[in-house]
């Protein structure tokens, strides 16, 4: 078809129509519902900063364990706004703190995630212009890390986050990117599978693709993130597949059959 391309890391055009939903990149439902952001704090240390795939690690578990916690759901302290947030865009803005920032930080209300060598911070959303000063203060852009050498293989046992092998973000996007594939996933998931996800600690690992499985991974029916284009990337793009072993389909079956 003319100007539908075949690439599945290519943004969608704009002549093809997208069900509404948080990652839209042209107004819809969810635009007409007040804005709110999810805040994360990564601790960048100076002479100790986090290997990267860690700390996209870390995030996606943050904002599962965000959305588990009890606070968060009913008649919890921050499910108001919790249920406000999901109810819109589910932005998420990955700030860095170190030393008396990251304290600062950790002073507010919220939940810390530690990794292997990464410490992320998630607090409840917050309005896109009422962020708490000692957040907004944080820096967001340029936020990038490295890994000091190659993750090792993901456990095909185990829920994996597929990043776009075509795509290039800084660690602060990824974050972000992850953290949206993670909630993809928890949305799919019956309670009791989410149940099952948090007792274990949500296990999970962050990989990018190999780019000749990655058109099979889009279009396999598990949760894809597709940006919306606020920063760094065209909107439409692929970022993401949430490859939770109870949301494959095997063939001929149901997921998780």
């Amino acid at each position: 078809m003319e100007g539908v391309s075949n690439d599945p890391t290519a943004p969608v055009p704009a002549s093809v129509p997208v069900p509404d939903g948080p990652f839209r990149p042209e107004p819809g439902d969810r635009d007409l519902a007040p804005q709110f952001v999810l805040p994360l704090v990564v601790r960048i240390e100076r002479a100790a900063p986090p290997a990267r795939t860690d700390a996209l690690e870390t995030a996606a578990r943050a904002v599962l364990v965000m959305l588990a916690d009890a606070r968060s759901t009913g008649d919890g302290a921050w499910a108001r706004a919790m249920r406000d947030w999901q109810d819109a865009r589910i932005r998420k803005v990955v700030r860095r703190a170190r030393g008396a920032e990251w304290r600062r930080a950790g002073a507010l209300p919220g939940v810390t995630v530690t990794g292997k060598s990464a410490e992320v911070r998630v607090f409840p959303p917050v309005p896109l212009d009422g962020w708490p000063k000692d957040l907004a203060r944080l820096q967001v852009s340029g936020t990038d890390l490295d890994d000091p050498e190659p993750p090792a293989g993901a456990d095909p046992c185990a829920p994996v986050l597929w990043l776009n092998p075509g795509l290039d973000m800084s660690a602060g996007k990824a974050m972000a990117q992850a953290g949206h594939g993670a909630q993809l996933a928890w949305w799919e998931l019956s309670d009791g599978e989410r149940a099952a996800w948090r007792d274990a600690g949500f296990p999970l690992s962050v990989r990018t693709a190999d780019p000749a499985r990655w058109p099979d991974l889009t279009a396999g029916g598990l949760p894809v993130v597709r940006d919306a284009g606020f920063t760094e990337i065209a909107p439409g793009s692929c970022t993401v597949v949430a490859d939770h072993p109870a949301l494959r389909t095997p063939p001929g079956g149901a997921p998780g059959a």
